[in-house]
């Protein structure tokens, strides 16, 4: 029976590496996302029923859940080093002229882009990831193994036999456009601040601690460069086309050409299109494509001789300030936005671009009918950076930020620590209201699709809906008289509607925007207090021992349930059905094993993560508490446990256990 199930899970983990292959690198996708997760959710139960069998490198690990405390420091094998840069076609003449000179030969050389993210270092042995580590200084660099593993364009197990024994790839992790405008707007919806760009926003999410986190933000990988003792091929072309094979993704935008002319042609070409690719790009790198050649031209203390990086000029431009404008968000959070003098940017026509809040404006001493200096490097949305002061005409009046709503004309607020005004009004103000309808009937919260933005404004302007508990009242006779409303669609509204109120209590509590509080937290806090009673009455310190919820988290937490109008919103949702509290699946009792007992968890775990150790915990009976006291009945440790619960665990008495100690004691 074991080497049944053993051989079940290793043909599952196959079929889903095999498909992750196929979507993440080949760009062929050979099953749905529908029968793709209901494989993964057949492993990652055979493994939870069977945890002897899970295997570090699973399939199942690239959702995440494992947290990491401290990365620790590695030092690397072989230097990371910088390349040379230059933004001048005269020098990388003069490069390609020293190449010759050296190896008194023509060279052919590697045409690369260069990606604007976080480089990294991931080593195999036997066809299997060992170790990811990032640059850091070139000497050292911090292990994110863990994390890496969760990005799904990267191979856990090679592919075919062909690959050495042991070797190291290098490439760049980045997050890509559409994944960092979705990652920002979720951010504006629970009043987060945004990330500056691609680039800044893969180097955070390599460094967080929760990795489950990290699977969610979708972060992908280039490689493109191999070391090794055993390489199939004597250049770098030809090993990256083999790195290809094993399951690798390698740009196929890298080429291979015969001198300086066709670098140049290459860069001219990229230079224009690296506007329509889907990450950011910032240059183009060339390398000597022989091996041999590169060992004769060598390295500089700090560089290759046999490589060098183009960079592209930055992206921008000057034009005239028009008119400021303050747009008010979900949240109420105010974001100042410049109308500018349409002008030519990145290939597009840029008209608008964001000042983000009073202190940037102050900053930039920008004022209205100024020529200010606009760019678009990493930044998705054009930012304004400078102003013109030669241009300024005279009397030109200093910005005085609104102190008033410019939907509603409520007096704004700014909290001490928030860069943003915001808009208190949240129940009155009418983009606040509407965005917070748009928000509640989203995919990942009520999914209502037939209820979009536009439907939404025309309920609220026809004074059918002044808040989302509204949704669950109109009526068919009503909608009907509005603008193109045919019987067809107001019966798919009214039905959506009607399917929502089966949406899990997680994503209630997500749609209902609680301000700071996104998909994760909403899911922990569900699973944590079980029901929308328990969650509002909460103390600061109950809320605070739930995983990512913070200070200002936990007091939004409050004052959403203070107010009176907020209270009766959710009544009204309750009593038209939605579900507030888990349902008797999630609640169900694996065994009672573990009845009247309480533990702590710390440390980082193999076989579980934090998360699913917590609800093991609690499907046998078992409670989860945040610190230990004389009342604890056991605390679970594992690597990196915090001294300071060690010692207080010892001073109490409290046994202290390994997570196979507890999968002893539920398994008995």
């Amino acid at each position: 029976m074991s080497e049944s199930v053993k051989h079940k899970i290793e043909e599952l983990s196959k079929q889903i590496e095999d498909h992750n292959y196929n979507y993440y690198v080949a760009a062929k996708p050979t099953i749905s996302d529908y029968e793709f997760d209901k494989l993964l959710e057949e492993l990652i139960k055979l493994e939870k029923e069977h945890p002897e069998y899970l295997s570090t490198n699973s399939p199942s690990q690239r959702v995440g859940g494992a947290i990491t405390k401290e990365f620790k420091p590695v030092k690397h094998k072989t230097p990371f080093l910088s390349l040379g840069n230059t933004y001048s076609e005269e020098e990388l003449s003069n490069f390609d002229d020293r190449v010759k000179k050296a190896l008194g030969a023509e060279a052919e050389y590697v045409c690369e882009l260069k990606y604007d993210g976080v480089a990294i270092g991931l080593t195999y042995i036997d066809g299997t990831l060992v170790q990811a580590v990032t640059r850091g200084d070139g000497e050292r660099g911090d292990d994110v193994t863990t994390n890496v593993k969760t990005i799904k364009s990267i191979p856990l197990k090679l592919r075919g036999h062909e690959y050495p024994k042991e070797f190291e790839i290098r490439g760049e992790i980045f997050m890509s456009r559409k994944v960092f405008d979705e990652l920002n707007k979720e951010r504006e919806e629970i009043a987060e601040p945004l990330m500056a760009n691609p680039r800044n926003a893969a180097a955070g999410t390599l460094k967080m601690q929760d990795s489950s986190i990290v699977s969610k933000r979708n972060l992908d990988c280039f490689l493109y460069f191999i070391l090794g003792d055993d390489l199939p091929h004597a250049n770098h072309y030809d090993n990256l086309k083999a790195a290809h094979g094993w399951g690798f993704k390698i740009s196929e935008h890298m080429k291979s050409v015969s001198g300086i002319t066709d670098v140049f042609k290459y860069i001219d070409h990229w230079d224009v299109e690296r506007n329509h690719l889907e990450f950011d790009i910032d240059g183009v790198v060339l390398k000597v494509n022989s091996y041999e050649q590169q060992r004769v031209l060598g390295f500089t203390a700090k560089s290759p001789r046999w490589a060098i990086a183009y960079k592209f000029k930055t992206q921008q431009v000057s034009t005239i300030l028009e008119s400021i404008v303050y747009q008010v968000g979900r949240t109420g959070a105010i974001t100042p936005v410049a109308n500018l003098k349409p002008v030519q940017l990145a290939g597009t026509t840029v008209k608008r671009a964001t000042l983000h809040n009073a202190d940037v404006i102050e900053k930039l001493d920008v004022r209205v009918g100024d020529t200010v200096f606009v760019e678009k490097g990493g930044e998705i949305i054009p930012k304004i950076i400078g102003v013109d002061l030669n241009k300024r005409p005279p009397h030109l009046h200093k910005v005085i930020y609104i102190t008033e709503c410019p939907e509603c004309g409520t007096p704004l607020i700014r909290n001490e620590s928030e860069a943003n005004h915001y808009c208190p009004n949240e129940l009155g103000c009418p983009p606040q209201v509407k965005g917070k309808m748009e928000h509640f009937v989203g995919r990942r919260a009520m999914d209502i699709d037939s209820l979009g933005a536009e439907t939404i404004a025309q309920l609220y302007d026809a004074g059918l809906v002044k808040n989302v508990a509204d949704l669950y009242e109109l009526k068919k006779e009503d909608v009907l008289k509005l603008d193109r409303m045919a019987e067809k669609s107001v019966n798919n509204l009214l039905a959506g509607i009607e399917v929502s109120k089966k949406v899990p209590f997680e994503r209630v509590l997500y749609g209902i925007g609680i301000r700071h509080i996104g998909e994760t937290t909403a899911k922990k806090l569900a699973y944590y207090f079980k029901n929308i009673d328990a969650l509002k009455n909460a103390t600061l310190e109950q809320l605070l021992e739930v995983g990512d919820v913070g200070e200002t988290t936990a007091k939004a937490i409050i004052d959403y349930f203070a107010d009176e109008r907020t209270a009766n919103i959710i009544n009204r949702l309750r009593y038209y059905g939605l579900q507030f509290e888990l349902s008797e699946e999630q609640l169900t009792l694996s065994s009672e094993k573990l009845k009247d007992l309480s533990f702590v968890v710390s440390g980082v775990f193999s076989k579980f993560s934090r998360d699913d150790l917590k609800k093991t915990i609690e499907q046998n009976g078992g409670k989860n508490v945040g610190s230990i006291s004389s009342k604890t009945s056991y605390v679970i440790a594992g690597e990196n446990m915090g001294p300071e619960k060690h010692k207080k665990a010892e001073k109490l008495g409290i046994p202290i256990i390994s997570e196979d100690d507890f999968i002893k004691m539920i398994n008995e």
